[in-house]
């Protein structure tokens, strides 16, 4: 999946996202501790609920999982591993053709699939699809993300000159000229037409809250009880509908792990993410649980703020941050921080040191450059050269006037980044740094960074497949809006600039290596560590296919012993 641009949609409808984070659904009251056990049906327990099930504004792990599972595609992704790479097979489309210099590719569609409402699904659904995804006035998830195809001042696609219908059920779509379009220009869920052309662009994130989805996916929705569950029953009509596989998926809400781990233990859910490395032994000693890691795609990462919030605020200007703007404060903050003790003691075997945005799954793109280890001294030496002394003798550096203290945001009901911030105020204390840890919920957290009122905090990403990086660490305020820290360097703009367009694996894979030992030397952000998501599941779950693309992904294959 693409990461996205989506700004102006949070802050308009106060949602919460994060590719990082992997969270949001569901619980069933009516389930009892045997309820995982009813034939062809999987219980999936998760932390929180999700916000949408529209695929336009689908923003979290989750929520893009179960949007999949109920709108089909143009084509479906796989993952490669050995090559560390995406590739793409039929779904919506049976085949496809790309013309003599790839400047245009022509879909043909089944003809067998159809809306749960009884229509069938078109060529027009997908125009339309493209249509409403890159509208200005929608501002959806990818919206801002259509640089290939044909466009207006706005960003919007222009629909003539990029479409061309042949008949109900073959396309083609044509790209501007020097583009380099792939299958990842046309990965998005397909939505009806009929239902969602009747209404109004400029009241349209108001208006779809109402509408019932209409789906033609694998599943279809059943019922959605807010802060309970998701139910999802297979779609008999589906062409990947198979009678021997799962009937029914039930995306339970548990928001206490220990609950979560409890239940799963008891049977009474099938599956749940980001199990503890401590509670491996208990559930290793059940012969029912298996035990799946998947692949080292996530990190937890410190936000230094590089710019001042207030002068922002008040005059939308990019002010260095009194704190944190300089780059030599920051490594300072990066060397103090001992970032294998928190591996060690809480990740062990399931993670490593983080000190780029790369995730060591894009196996020729990974550079492992790990100069800034642990060591106070260097960081009091980094300090004093920018500057920051104890004057007063009080025991906290100061500048100017200006006391090196300041408030530390990290989400509620994260164990781990718990754990990892009490580690980080015992760091920093211990070289004249004074930090205030804070609890907030993920939905006030967000717009606050967004808005970018908050100084320094502790969140995480999982890094989107194929590997994006312009979102996260481009300088320009519309095209990278998760660049939370407005973290700016010219060179690193320009590379990234240039990865957007070349089609070379190796040059990618050469500018993806200078982009991260430029931000390396930068520090906006203190990468912490990379995180194998720990899977655990019932063994009755057969078919889980188990790579950096999310455990549910194919589960429409996956079927349980009786």
């Amino acid at each position: 999946m693409n990461i996205y641009n989506f700004k102006d949609y949070y802050m308009k409808k106060n949602l919460l996202i994060i590719p990082v984070l992997l969270v949001l659904i569901i619980i069933f009251p009516s389930c009892s501790k045997k309820s995982s056990h009813v034939s062809n049906q999987v219980i999936i327990g998760i932390d929180s609920d999700i916000e949408s099930l529209n695929p336009l504004f689908s923003f979290s792990g989750y929520e893009n999982n179960i949007s999949e599972l109920l709108y089909l595609k143009l084509v479906q992704s796989d993952w490669d591993d050995e090559n560390g790479t995406l590739i793409y097979e039929p779904m919506l489309a049976k085949s496809w053709q790309w013309n003599s210099d790839s400047s245009a590719i022509t879909f043909y569609l089944r003809d067998d699939v159809n809306w749960s409402d009884g229509k069938k699904v078109t060529a027009e659904d997908v125009v339309f699809s493209f249509d409403v995804y890159s509208h200005e006035n929608i501002q959806s998830k990818l919206y801002d993300t259509f640089d290939n195809f044909f466009l207006h001042r706005s960003k919007h696609i222009i629909l003539d000159e990029t479409f061309e219908i042949k008949d109900p059920y073959t396309l083609t779509i044509k790209f501007k000229k020097n583009s380099i379009p792939s299958f990842i220009d046309v990965d998005l869920p397909i939505i009806p037409k009929h239902i969602y052309g009747k209404l109004d662009r400029k009241k349209f994130t108001t208006l779809e809250k109402e509408i019932t989805p209409v789906t033609n996916g694998p599943f279809n929705f059943t019922k959605w009880d807010k802060n309970q569950a998701i139910i999802l029953t297979a779609n008999k009509n589906s062409f990947l509908y198979n009678p021997g596989n799962i009937q029914k998926i039930i995306f339970k809400i548990v928001p206490d792990y220990n609950s979560r781990l409890t239940q799963l233990k008891k049977g009474e859910i099938d599956l749940m993410e980001d199990v503890r490395t401590d509670d491996l032994p208990s559930l290793k000693s059940l012969d029912f649980i298996q035990i799946s890691p998947l692949p080292e795609r996530e990190y937890d990462y410190i936000g230094w703020n590089n710019i001042d919030p207030k002068v922002f605020k008040k005059k939308k200007k990019f002010v260095p941050n009194k704190l944190f703007g300089d780059p030599l404060v920051r490594k300072a903050l990066t060397f103090a921080v001992n970032r294998q003790e928190i591996v060690d003691e809480y990740l062990g075997d399931y993670g490593q040191v983080a000190f780029g945005p790369v995730a060591p799954i894009f196996k020729t793109s990974f550079s492992d450059l790990n100069s800034l280890v642990f060591s106070l001294d260097s960081a009091k030496f980094y300090l004093a050269k920018a500057g920051w002394n104890d004057t007063d003798r009080d025991g906290i550096l100061d500048k100017n006037g200006i006391k090196f203290s300041f408030p530390f945001y990290i989400t509620a009901g994260n164990p781990r980044r718990e754990f990892a911030s009490t580690l980080l105020k015992n760091n920093l204390k211990s070289i004249g740094i004074n930090i205030n840890v804070k609890k907030m919920d993920l939905q006030i957290l967000i717009p606050k960074l967004f808005a970018k009122e908050i100084d320094a905090w502790m969140l995480g990403w999982v890094v989107g497949i194929p590997l994006d990086l312009y979102t996260f660490w481009h300088s320009s305020s519309e095209a990278s809006q998760l660049n939370f820290t407005s973290y700016k360097n010219d060179m690193v703009d320009k590379y990234l600039e240039k990865y957007k367009k070349v089609k070379s694996k190796k040059l990618k894979s050469k500018l993806a290596k200078k982009i991260q030992a430029l931000i390396h030397k930068d520090q906006p952000v203190t990468f912490l560590y990379w995180i194998q998501n720990l899977i655990a599941y019932n063994k009755r779950i057969q078919n889980v296919k188990i790579t950096p693309l999310e455990p549910i992904h194919y589960s429409w294959n996956w079927s349980v012993n009786k």
